[in-house]
């Protein structure tokens, strides 16, 4: 019963010491933290569009494979796959990316740019319809709220400025004068630093050279209490295999793949994690290491009182557990700061949320024990007669 204070007091013997071990498990926390942020951030914005689409299934190309990478298919198939029961609407959707001239800034830079039928509406974006009935008129476009300034300008700042003073705000892409004709809100993604929505005419006019015949995404709403994967299999059964049909899960998987799996991504991300991982043991354990170097004769003591190794075990472990505890909670409230900076200068959603904090305090204490038990060794080969003659 007197084993963790006895712990504690072991621990706060040379507070020097424990400062260092303290400061070391909270730089191996904030490490695994940021890169597990940093990953789930980026991977969260490459599939920022999909989640806002109104599909249940998807057509693509079978070779496209990540939303930069979408090759054209026939306009037909989706036609086609508008017959099918349990199908309540379709959605053509042209996709490309064009050159965005910020003139102000002396940059241009690529911009995503979307083509949809504004009458049908195919987004979950919240009250997008009325502006988007604007890109009907030519040459007049949506504009991402969450696109990066520093390659676009205050676009959605101007726009507001515009709309005050009656005036119309006007920009370049593709060597074409535009009209922003709303603001919607959306974030930067792996796919590009900033999107716009127009209507399929204008899609068209900045991208001369497509073909009117064909789309990049064919979306398909199905009806209520309509099974996705029946339909799903009706259809690769009848239609020509020059399509791929995806339910919507499948679609967001798949360009979640391409990145964790298809890129170094994933593997950068996973190698920090671990290398923070790595640091934060071999902190713990020369810490633990050191305080059962300096308290051996102590240890072999208890061992001739006839405390078992079981004891000891214990009691190291308690260390490295309160070591983990002190170390976490100061390294977690670094992490709320850094976590709100990065989202602020990038634009990327960090969430420290109740899963990551869980995630990062079961991290911090298998760090901790690993460390623990490695400086266990030292303990059981702990000899009285030896330490005493």
């Amino acid at each position: 019963m007197f084993a963790i204070p006895l712990a504690w007091l072991q621990l706060t013997y040379q507070k020097g010491r424990l400062a260092i071990a303290i400061a070391g498990i909270m730089f191996a926390v904030i490490l695994i933290a940021m890169q597990l942020g940093f990953q789930e951030a980026l991977f969260k914005s490459a599939v920022l569009l999909h989640l806002n689409l109104r599909s249940d299934l998807v057509l693509i190309h079978p070779s496209s494979n990540n939303l930069l990478n979408l090759r054209q298919f026939s306009r037909r198939r989706l036609h086609q796959a508008a017959g099918f029961t349990g199908v309540k609407s379709v959605y053509p959707v042209y996709v490309g990316l064009a050159v965005w001239n910020a003139t102000e800034l002396g940059v241009k830079e690529d911009i995503l740019a979307i083509g949809v039928s504004p009458q049908a509406n195919p987004f979950l974006f919240p009250n997008i319809k009325p502006d988007l009935d604007k890109t009907l008129l030519p040459d007049v476009v949506l504009f991402d709220r969450g696109s990066r300034e520093d390659f676009y300008g205050s676009v959605a700042a101007e726009y507001e400025a515009a709309i005050a003073q009656g005036k119309i705000l006007t920009k370049e892409v593709a060597n074409r004068t535009i009209r922003i004709g709303g603001i919607f809100t959306m974030g930067v993604s792996f796919a590009a630093n900033g999107t716009l929505i127009t209507s399929e005419q204008n899609f068209l006019r900045i991208f001369p050279d497509r073909p009117v015949g064909n789309i990049s995404l064919g979306l398909i709403q199905l009806e209520n209490g309509a099974n996705a994967i029946a339909v799903r299999e009706a259809m690769r059964s009848q239609l020509d295999h020059d399509v791929k049909i995806l339910t919507r899960q499948e679609f967001i998987d798949l360009e979640l793949n391409y990145w964790s799996e298809a890129t170094p991504i994933g593997f950068i991300f996973g190698l920090g994690v671990t290398m923070g991982f790595i640091v934060g043991v071999v902190i713990v354990y020369q810490v633990l290491y050191k305080d059962v170097s300096d308290h051996l004769a102590e240890y072999a003591t208890l061992k001739a009182m006839g405390y078992s190794n079981f004891y000891l075990f214990s009691l190291i472990l308690q260390e490295s557990l309160l070591l983990s505890l002190c170390g976490f909670v100061p390294a977690l409230l670094t992490c709320a700061i850094l976590y709100k900076l990065t989202e602020s200068a990038t634009g990327l959603l960090m969430e420290l949320n109740s899963d990551r904090i869980l995630q990062l305090l079961f991290l911090t204490i298998t760090m901790c024990v690993i460390s623990g038990t490695l400086s266990l060794r030292k303990v059981q080969t702990a000899d009285p007669a030896e330490i005493f003659e």
